[in-house]
C-alpha cells in the first residue's frame, strides 16, 4: 500500500478529519488524479456488498450526503447513472471537476467502507487496511 492509499484509508476510517485529509491528499507530492480516481473506484466497488448492481443503502446514503452542492456535475452523474456507468463518465469530466470528483468519491468510500467495517468486518476481517 503506497502513501496515498494509506492516506485514503485513514480518512475513510476517521483517523484523519475528512476536510484535513482532502487537503493532505491534494497537496501530496505523489497526487495524480487518474491514479486516485482509479484507486477510489476500486475501493468503492469492493466495499459495496451488493455486487450485482453495486447499489446499497450505504452507497445511496453516501451520495445523498456528499459535502458538496448536489448540483455539481460529479454528484449529478453519481445520482443519475448506475454506479459503474457513472464512474466511467467521471473520467471524462473537464479538469475543473477533478477536486469535486475526488471529494465525492472519497466521501462515498468513507461511508461504504464504514458500513462494511460495522457489519461484514465487525468481528475481524483480515483486511490489512482496516488495521491502519
Amino acid at each position: 500500500m503506497n502513501q496515498l492509499e494509506q492516506l485514503i484509508n485513514q480518512i475513510s476510517q476517521d483517523k484523519i478529519d475528512f476536510k484535513s485529509g482532502l487537503e493532505l491528499l491534494f497537496d501530496h507530492d505523489q497526487y495524480n488524479f487518474q491514479h486516485v480516481l482509479s484507486t477510489l473506484r476500486n475501493y468503492i466497488i469492493n466495499s459495496i456488498p451488493n455486487k450485482t448492481n453495486y447499489n446499497s443503502e450505504a452507497y445511496q446514503t453516501a451520495i445523498r450526503t456528499i459535502p458538496l452542492k448536489p448540483t455539481y456535475t460529479p454528484i449529478v452523474l453519481l445520482k443519475t447513472y448506475p454506479t459503474k456507468i457513472a464512474f466511467d463518465k467521471l473520467v471524462f469530466l473537464p479538469e475543473s471537476e477533478n477536486i469535486k470528483t475526488i471529494t465525492a468519491l472519497l466521501w462515498i468510500f468513507k461511508i461504504t467502507d464504514t458500513e462494511r467495517r460495522n457489519t461484514e468486518c465487525k468481528n475481524g476481517c483480515g483486511h490489512f487496511w482496516h488495521e491502519l
